[in-house]
């Protein structure tokens, strides 16, 4: 067995992996982000290294800074979690080439099944049909416009490395064509660290149903039963359950048949995840996630099996501890995501911010999966899941009450979060007959008045920032040169001369902003963030609901528009720059 895992990852994925190490005997090391560096996973590990920085790319997107620490904590293995560094080759190689084990498959398979197009290549060589779509990598737009007038419209523009939906734009003509291959480009060099995209049909109505694969180093292949994720929006996932409901049990064989297939024709080992898209019962093959994903949850709990634990043994070279026929599924599994994130009628808005309170549901069969506790910050600088609540029950209708149930039971304050949504698609009866797909939430769910406004009980005001200090330190006689985060106070210089200064209030919402005198023409942003492109220019005359410049929070882009149709008089922002909820952004001279 592996002696000490580092995990190359935060949040909620990072205390899941902590824990099954814990639970086997292994020890383990953090690393962290100068704004993680009291989060939740930080303090369960049994060690922690600073990785410097703020944003993914300085710190758990720097590779040298993670070899680094591999080096200096004499960690055996490296887990990715998911997202981040979890699907690329070159970390995967740079880990291996150490002679550090990596708990996934074998870069070359990463190489394969990462690349969305070569992955699509090696499904049609194992006889697994996928949607109709490109097997090379696009280098304009011109080209989704020709796929889009042979195959017809719409069409779907991906990322070929990385998931949940970002790099994803559906283009409905050929003139969204430009400025969607340009977004997706942009969003996927974001979050995954390449910008290549390629393009396939987009099917009407579809359901997205995935099958939990895992296999050892010694040949043996599993598939442990399906989930189905359709529940969705913007192309990332809000409910997933166990099994599909309303689906045929030859389908079901047949899916897991062609999942050990894909996964085969790899030579993949370790846990991962073939998903397809299942309409008018057929089934397409959509890609192969090649790391543990974030609904695994439900799979553990109709299955028995803890999937973390088994991906620790396959890594360390043992065999699987289970064969086809052991698998037996029993009830019904359904996870929510609880993301920090406003419905606000179905805009889904990043809510980042301090959650002042945090207490999760309990009772039988409920399991709550968390990154955070009550004080922790949720950033705008990365994903915005704070955690899964998962629940089991006998059946299907056993598990839809036990999760409204505990949804209502929750409580969490501080930040607005998705469970307002959440509570609306598990009440709905299309989603108790099993008639929704990927697109219902956004075109059929009526979310009109969900709101979720963050609730804070407790005023963060006065509190002092830290900030990094590096002071001298002796031990043991020895002297050290340490670094400290301490109250943002200055020092006082000389012996008692000079009082420290009074702490720095923290900036609320609207200071400086001007938002509390927001009125028609006045353009604020609702959450903090980044502004990542300018499209309107001042002096010209815009039209209302016409984007003035696009904000990027929580690795999601927001489009900021036009309240009113008149004249750009005043824009208060440029690319580049951070603004916080209430920011005036741009003003606008009514016409006429």
């Amino acid at each position: 067995m592996l002696k000490k895992v580092l995990i190359a990852n935060r949040g909620e994925i990072a205390v899941r992996v902590i824990r099954a190490c814990q639970e086997l005997g292994v020890a383990t090391v953090a690393v962290y982000s100068e704004l993680d560096r009291d989060a939740l996973h930080v303090r369960l590990a049994d060690e922690a290294y600073a990785l410097g920085g703020q944003t993914a790319a300085e710190s758990y997107l720097n590779t040298e800074a993670i070899l680094d620490v591999i080096e200096r904590s004499g960690a055996d293995s490296v887990h990715p979690g998911y997202g981040f560094f979890s699907e690329n080759t070159d970390f995967a190689r740079a880990i291996t080439a150490r002679g550090i084990v990596f708990i996934g498959p074998p870069p070359e398979a990463i190489d394969v099944m990462g690349d969305k197009v070569s992955s699509r290549i090696a499904a049609q060589n194992a006889g697994v049909s996928g949607v109709p779509g490109t097997v090379e990598f696009l280098s304009s737009h011109t080209e989704v416009v020709a796929f889009g007038e042979e195959f017809g419209w719409p069409v779907a523009i991906k990322a070929a490395f990385g998931g949940g939906g970002r790099g994803m734009r559906v283009v409905n003509s050929a003139d969204e064509a430009q400025s969607a291959f340009e977004s997706a480009q942009s969003e996927a060099l974001k979050g995954f660290g390449r910008d290549e995209c390629y393009v396939e049909r987009y099917l009407t109505w579809p359901r997205h149903v995935e099958m939990q694969v895992i296999a050892d180093m010694h040949g043996n292949y599993v598939w442990i039963g399906e989930r189905d994720c359709s529940a969705q929006r913007r192309h990332q996932k809000l409910v997933e359950e166990s099994p599909a409901p309303a689906f045929p049990p030859e389908i079901r064989q047949a899916m897991g048949e062609a999942a050990v297939k894909v996964a085969a024709a790899c030579g993949y080992y370790n846990a991962g995840t073939v998903e397809f898209l299942f309409q008018d019962g057929e089934f397409f093959f959509l890609e192969m996630n090649t790391r543990l994903q974030v609904e695994h949850p439900v799979t553990e709990l109709v299955s028995g099996i803890d999937l973390v634990r088994e991906q620790l043994r396959v890594a360390s070279g043992e065999k699987l501890s289970f064969s086809q026929g052991d698998i037996e599924l029993r009830g019904h599994a359904i996870e929510v995501r609880v993301n920090a994130e406003n419905p606000a009628g179905g805009k889904f808005l990043p809510s980042p911010g301090r959650i002042t309170t945090l207490v999760p549901p309990q009772g039988f069969g409920t399991r709550w999966d968390g990154g955070y506790e009550p004080g922790d910050e949720v950033s705008q600088y990365y994903d915005n899941l704070i955690g899964k609540l998962i629940v089991w029950g006998s059946d299907r209708p056993t598990a839809i009450a036990r999760m409204l149930r505990a949804l209502k039971e929750f409580r969490i304050e501080g930040v607005a979060t998705t469970i307002p949504a959440d509570v609306a698609i598990l009440s709905h009866p299309d989603f108790a007959e099993a008639k929704h797909s990927t697109k219902w939430v956004e075109d059929t769910l009526d979310l009109t008045g969900v709101d979720s406004a963050p609730v804070v009980t407790e005023s963060a005001d006065g509190e002092v920032p830290k900030v990094r200090r590096e002071v001298d330190a002796e031990v043991n006689g020895r002297r050290y040169r340490v670094a400290l985060w301490v109250p943002d106070i200055p020092v006082a210089v000389g012996s008692g001369s000079g009082a420290a200064a009074a702490p720095r209030p923290r900036r609320s919402a609207s200071s400086g902003s001007g938002a509390g005198a927001v009125g028609a023409g006045t353009v604020t942003v609702p959450m903090q963030g980044t502004i990542v492109k300018v499209s309107a220019v001042v002096g010209e005359p815009i039209e209302a609901g016409a984007t003035i410049c696009v904000l990027e929070a929580m690795k999601m882009e927001n489009n900021i528009t036009a309240d009113i149709s008149g004249t750009l008089s005043e824009l208060r922002v440029e690319a580049g720059q951070g603004v916080g909820p209430g920011d005036v952004v741009a003003i606008i001279e009514p016409a006429g």
